[in-house]
Order: C-alpha cells, then sequence, then structure tokens
C-alpha cells in the first residue's frame, strides 16, 4: 500500500473533463478506514487540495454519500449520523436506536468525545431535547455505554430478572416499562440470554413478543433493537438491510450507514444471516435495489 500512490491515482480519477467513478470506486474500496486516512492526508501534502472538497464536487446523490462516508472515519462518522438525525427536519428515531443499541462502551465513549468536541453540547443535551418521555430514557442510558461487559452469569439473579421482566410486563395490567430498560440497558450479554431462557419458561413466549405486545411506537423499537443486539448484532443488521430495500422505495439513510459502518466490522456475518433469514444474498438484494455507480460501490462493500 502506497498512500502517495493511491492520492495520485485519485487526482487522475478526478482531473481533466469527466470523473472516472470506477477508478474512484476501485481504488477506496480496497483501502481499509485507516489506508483512506493516510491518503486523506497524503493528497493533501502532495497535491495540495483537500480530497473530500475534491470527491464532493465530482461527485453527487447517494454514491457521493457513500464514498464520504467511506472517507470518514468510523466514530465521526457515527457522531455525523447522531447529528444528522436529530438535526434536521423531524427526527430518524431509527437511526439513534442503530447506533446507541449496537455500540459497545468503548464505541459509545469515543462517539461521546468527539460528538462534544465537534458541536460543542453534548450527545445526552441533544438526545434529550430532541425526544421525549421513555424513548429519551433508553436513549440516554444507552449513550451513557455503561453496560456491564464482563461474562459472568448469576443464575439466581437471571431468573429473578426473567420474573421481573414477566411481571412487569405480561403478568400485569400495564407494563411498568421501566423495569424493562433498567434490564435490558445494563446486564451484560451473557447474563441477558440466560434471563431471555428463563424469561421463555416463565412466561410460554419469546421476549421480543413480549416486548411487541406491551409496548408500541419508539420505545418498542429501541428495546427490540437492544434485545436483538445482545441476541445476534448480524442478523439484528441483516433485518436493518432488508428493511431498508424491502417494499417501494429504499430507505437509503440506513442502506448506507449500515454498509459502510460495518463494512469492516462483521459484513461477512451479516451476509450470512441475511441469505439465511431471507433465502436471498444480501448481495442480489442491493442489486436488484440500486442502480449506477451507487450500486457498484455498494456492491463493493458487500462483497462477494
Amino acid at each position: 500500500f502506497s498512500a502517495e500512490q493511491e492520492a495520485h491515482a485519485l487526482r487522475k480519477a478526478m482531473k481533466g473533463l469527466g470523473t472516472d467513478e470506477d477508478a474512484i470506486i476501485e481504488i477506496l474500496t480496497k483501502l481499509n478506514v485507516s489506508q483512506r486516512q493516510q491518503v486523506l492526508i497524503t493528497y493533501k501534502s502532495s497535491i495540495g487540495r483537500d480530497l473530500i472538497d475534491d470527491l464532493k464536487s465530482e461527485l453527487s446523490g447517494n454514491f457521493e454519500r457513500v464514498i464520504i462516508g467511506m472517507m470518514t472515519p468510523t466514530t465521526m462518522y457515527d457522531v455525523h449520523e447522531l447529528r444528522r438525525a436529530m438535526k434536521g427536519a423531524g427526527t430518524d428515531e431509527g437511526c439513534l436506536i442503530e447506533i446507541l443499541a449496537s455500540r459497545t462502551n468503548e464505541e459509545i465513549r469515543r462517539i461521546n468525545e468527539n460528538y462534544k468536541c465537534q458541536y460543542g453540547c453534548t450527545l445526552e443535551e441533544d438526545i434529550v431535547s430532541d425526544t421525549s418521555s421513555l424513548f429519551r430514557r433508553v436513549l440516554v442510558s444507552l449513550a451513557t455505554g455503561n453496560r456491564d461487559e464482563g461474562t459472568y452469569v448469576d443464575d439466581a439473579l437471571a431468573q429473578q430478572d426473567a420474573q421481573c421482566l414477566y411481571e412487569a410486563g405480561e403478568k400485569k395490567w400495564g407494563t411498568d416499562e421501566v423495569q424493562f430498560m433498567a434490564i435490558l440497558c445494563t446486564r451484560n450479554r451473557y447474563h441477558l440470554l440466560r434471563v431471555f431462557d428463563a424469561y421463555r419458561g416463565i412466561a410460554n413466549k419469546d421476549i421480543t413478543d413480549s416486548i411487541k405486545s406491551e409496548m408500541s411506537g419508539d420505545l418498542e423499537d429501541a428495546l427490540l433493537a437492544v434485545v436483538k443486539c445482545v441476541q445476534n448484532k448480524p442478523a439484528y443488521f441483516a433485518e436493518r438491510l432488508y428493511k431498508s430495500m424491502k417494499g417501494l422505495g429504499t430507505d437509503d439513510n440506513t442502506l448506507i450507514r449500515v454498509m459502510v459502518s460495518r463494512s469492516e466490522i462483521d459484513m461477512l456475518d451479516i451476509r450470512r444471516e441475511f441469505l439465511t433469514m431471507y433465502g436471498k444474498s444480501l448481495y442480489s438484494f442491493i442489486k436488484g435495489d440500486c442502480s449506477g455507480d451507487y450500486r457498484k460501490v455498494l456492491l463493493r462493500l458487500c462483497g462477494g
């Protein structure tokens, strides 16, 4: 890998009449995110221009958004997406839920630091001003990045938590959502898996079914996302991708964000889950749903 070489190749692809989009896709998709950062710096030092500005002036639409997303450091990409979800017209609740429910404590910590530096206010302040009621509380809880990340499972406590969840939902009239939040947003993954098992034994149904029948709207979506990320994170993202493409129109925000943010983390696992869950490959789904350079770059991120 030579940052110098790639920088000049990118300049060549954009210089003169017309842009060589294929070359840009070819160069950027074969690099990883840290190599792209090196190219960014080298481009400025050896060519004296800003690569992001050049890309923005040459590209457009969803294709541009994917490329700029790929050029953004992982944490900053999450930061920008969270901000976009709250600062535009209306709130993109799905984006807030997806990022906050699926990132590790360490990732959340970095997001918080960078968010504050970038926008001069905390992520929590923006969440509080942009959302309301119990949904707000779940997001604030997740945004503290304070989940137990150990592996210890206390069987008696797991049984007790399962009973608590049952009594907070299925068993009573009305739902004690706070109890759900307290358990789902703080316990470690292994403990929760045991809780979900015990819950099935007590309630005779899956925790996800209970959440669906007991709650609604954004709160339901948020707690379901938490449960799904605990059970199987790649399957959660596979479902996000499927829903972004199935039916009329495409939810490009979600499609781009998941493809860009997971491409170097668990894309292979996501692809495998997608095929298992929907009987079609993610690759063929993208192929049928998108077109042009946008499709080309997403297929490269998907791989295979």
